[in-house]
């Protein structure tokens, strides 16, 4: 459901809101996350262009996010990088679809369930969850 790029964005995000005030390399998240460097290094810009993360250049740089992961969630992530589509209209363009049939209305409902869930949990739920198994990414 999710696409590569949410879901490389939420490892990169899960790291650095492991490590908070403290700039993390690519070649750091990269290893780490497990997502292919040059992969990795689009989707920080996207998440920088979008304000989520901001970049240091040079010794002691690196990425760190600019939001706060109390208030940051696994929906603001995904929708940053790859949206959540929802079905507004009939997909078939059917004029006689005034509403959306029963096959639309269902997927669109998973949509919005989808949507809920991951607006209910926040960065730090995730990094700072009790299982004994670090999210998304590597032990650091």
């Amino acid at each position: 459901m999710l696409s590569k790029t949410a879901e490389y964005a939420l490892r990169a995000v899960a790291c650095m809101g492991s490590q908070v005030g403290q700039p993390i390399s690519a070649d750091h998240l990269a290893v780490h996350t497990k997502v292919p460097r040059r992969y990795l290094t689009r989707v920080l810009q996207d998440l920088a262009a979008e304000g989520l993360v901001s970049s240091r250049p040079g010794p002691g740089g690196g990425y760190e996010l600019t939001r706060d992961i109390d208030k940051l969630t696994i929906l603001d992530v995904v929708n940053t990088v790859a949206p959540i589509e929802r079905i507004r209209s009939c997909p078939l363009g059917l004029k006689s679809h005034t509403s959306l049939c029963p096959l639309h209305a269902e997927l669109d409902k998973a949509y919005a369930a989808t949507e809920a869930a991951f607006a209910g949990v926040t960065i730090r739920e995730l990094v700072e969850s009790a299982s004994p198994i670090h999210p998304l990414c590597d032990s650091i």
